[in-house]
């Protein structure tokens, strides 16, 4: 088998390189047996689905990553005098600080280990509307069929969705709302995040803080009483106009607007403390700069 693939691959790299061998033999059938013993798995799927508004094509990569990386600025969606998506020191992954076990993968890790951040099939999807000659793109996204691990950023505006609990003075959780300066509701451009309600007021700071608060989460569905499991809706999708984006797991439709849409599913819970004092930073660097990220 070892003498086979060796020849094949031999056989590919000669004809990259305009040199391909002649072959002295016929073609002949090859029996069941020899079928049976022949193993594989396609590198691509490509999936089609339609649900009457748009038309969609998912093509998925059988692999699975496990990843650190660190971005100094993204900006995305940049017009009018503003951005959709802008944060600096973006990183996905960290750095274990201490010995022990990390509550995002349950693994032990010692001090100055990275803590990868998980990606299982990454994909890319296309969203198409219209028929024939006048089918056009409404947009596309890509993310992954599971993921799991940190991310961590200093946001300034943030369009999408954030699915993070806090819990209000009463210890009663309720799903975070984004909010503008002005303490509008919205996930479009939002920079601030907080409980909504009559007692709410970005500028004091009452019940509401800055994005920029939110200085790393945990990316993965809740799971109580146990390590947080994998999500299948973690994505970042660009838009020509409203999309109905179906979770490639099935039972889960998220409603992205026209523009950039950034859809973090994140198993945290915070409390009112930790909203008015923000989350602390993982470590995602080596060196000790002075600047928070160590």
């Amino acid at each position: 088998m070892m003498k086979q693939d060796a020849y094949g691959y031999a056989v590919f790299a000669l004809a990259c390189l305009g040199i391909v061998p002649v072959a002295q033999a016929e073609l002949e059938p090859i029996s069941d047996q020899e079928m049976s013993e022949v193993q594989g798995q396609g590198l691509m799927t490509i999936e089609n689905l339609d649900d009457g508004a748009h038309q969609f094509t998912r093509m998925s990569l059988n692999i699975d990553a496990e990843t650190r990386l660190n971005a100094d600025s993204v900006t995305l969606g940049g017009i009018n005098d503003g951005a959709d998506f802008q944060a600096t020191n973006v990183a996905l992954g960290h750095i274990a600080r201490e010995d022990g076990v990390q509550r995002v993968n349950g693994q032990t890790y010692q001090a100055g280990d990275v803590v990868p951040f998980e990606g299982l099939k990454p994909y890319i999807e296309l969203a198409e509307v219209g028929e024939g000659a006048n089918k056009e793109l409404a947009g596309f996204r890509m993310g992954f069929k599971q993921a799991r691990g940190t991310i961590s950023a200093d946001m300034e505006s943030f369009s999408g969705n954030i699915g993070l609990q806090i819990e209000d003075a009463d210890g009663n959780p309720t799903a975070a709302t984004l909010f503008d300066a002005d303490t509008n509701a919205t996930n479009f451009r939002a920079s601030h995040f907080g409980i909504e309600g009559d007692a709410t007021d970005c500028s004091t700071g009452a019940r509401c803080a800055p994005l920029s608060y939110l200085r790393s989460m945990d990316i993965g569905d809740a799971v109580d009483g146990e390590t947080p499991d994998f999500t299948n809706d973690f994505f970042l999708s660009f838009q020509r106009e409203g999309v109905n984006w179906q979770s490639p797991e099935g039972g889960n439709v998220i409603e992205a607007a026209k523009g950039v849409f950034f859809n973090l599913p994140t198993s945290m819970t915070l409390d009112m403390q930790s909203l008015e004092n923000g989350v602390p930073r993982e470590q995602t660097h080596y060196i000790d700069r002075g600047t928070g990220m160590f």
